[in-house]
Formats: structure tokens, sequence, C-alpha cells
């Protein structure tokens, strides 16, 4: 299988791409920075150098091109103004799908928001409601498409090791989640086309990744 992850040099991403490259997997994973490029070598990966928010659809179509399925894992990041939060974890996410599209790869899993619903929620961090925006309208703009989208929501995110046990549906509730289980039950998600047009949250639980996946 061969997978193109955008946001490649992300958290989420570097594990994704090592998980699929132990397995035999093609894993190309694009980032924006040719400095991040070794760090996706070293886990396995192929690199792509690609700006999400200076490109056009046709450049990303080209990339993707002969993808057996694309995963986009980008964001702005926490330092990042308001501004970057609509370009990247909205605009790059809809140019990404339109790639897709273009590129016919049908199978898209896009990395979202716990939290994404309640943007208006009072009391919220003024920049994290407009990150929550950003996010809900990359969904719902997903949503709209013709493609065997799932959309993965993770709670807090946390760098402990996995342990392999996550919930996973619809509504899991608040909690978090290592980083390790996010990218192993991405993997898993590119396994099961049966969870297609799914928007899922995932937190950590009691039941192993792939069970949890096979029960939703």
């Amino acid at each position: 299988m061969r997978v193109v992850i955008a946001g490649g040099h992300g958290q989420i991403a570097l594990r994704l791409e090592k998980l699929l490259s132990e397995r035999g997997d093609q894993a190309a994973g694009i980032v924006r920075n040719p400095d991040h490029e070794a760090d996706l070598i070293a886990v396995g990966a192929e690199t792509v150098v690609l700006d999400l928010e200076k490109s056009d659809v046709d450049a990303v179509a080209a990339v993707l091109e002969g993808a057996d399925a694309a995963v986009f894992a980008a964001g702005a990041g926490p330092g990042s103004g308001d501004a970057r939060k609509d370009t990247v974890d909205r605009g790059a996410a809809a140019l990404f799908a339109d790639a897709a599209e273009r590129a016919d790869v049908r199978r898209f899993i896009q990395v979202g928001s716990m939290g994404a619903d309640n943007a208006d929620a009072p009391g919220l961090d003024p920049t994290f409601a407009v990150y929550l925006r950003a996010k809900k309208a990359a969904e719902d703009d997903l949503r709209g498409r013709d493609l065997d989208w799932t959309i993965l929501r993770p709670g807090g995110l946390t760098n402990e090791s996995g342990t392999g046990l996550v919930k996973l549906a619809d509504h899991t509730g608040r909690g978090s989640v290592p980083r390790e289980d996010v990218a192993a039950t991405l993997v898993g998600l590119l396994d099961a086309p049966a969870t297609a047009r799914r928007t899922l949250e995932l937190i950590s639980g009691e039941t192993p990744v792939n069970e949890a996946i096979s029960a939703v």
C-alpha cells in the first residue's frame, strides 16, 4: 500500500510513517521544510517537499498519483496565529481533498479534533476556538465529497508510550490518548474500508486497536 501523508513531519505522522514502513508499506510524507526530510527518512518514509499553503491542486495531485490512500495529518501548530489556522487546518485540508479527487485516490483519512462541534462554547480560548472552527470547516468540506473518507477525532494527545488499548466510537466522552495509539489506529483504519463515511472519536480504553475498529 502506498500512503501519502500531509503534514509528514508532525508527531502523529512520523509515528504513522514508521508503522507503515515496518509492515512493508510505502509511506510518503509531504513536508514544507527540507530540513525535516532526514527525520522522515530515518523512519523509512519517502519525502516530498511541498508547501500546501502555496501550492495548487495540480501539484498536489501529481504527488498523490498512484497512491492507495491519503492521510491529512497537517496542522498549523500551537504557536501559529489565527490566519494560519485557517490556511492550514482548513485550506490545506480542502486542497489535499481536491487533489485526492483529481488523482482518483478514494481512501482519505483526516485527523480532526475532538470538540470541533463546540467551537462556540463559553469561556473557550479565542485562538483555540479559531482552530476548532477551522477543523470543523475542513470536516464539513470532506463530508460533502465523493471520497471514501474517515475522520478520526483523537482526544488530548500525549507522548506516553502507546498501550494498544483504545476506545473508538462515534462519541467517546473526554479523555486523552498517546500519539502512538493514534498512529496505530490510523494504520488500522487504512485497512478497514467499512469505516468509510464515519466520524470517530478516539481515547485510551480497554480494547485492542483492531478489535475496536472492527466493532464500530
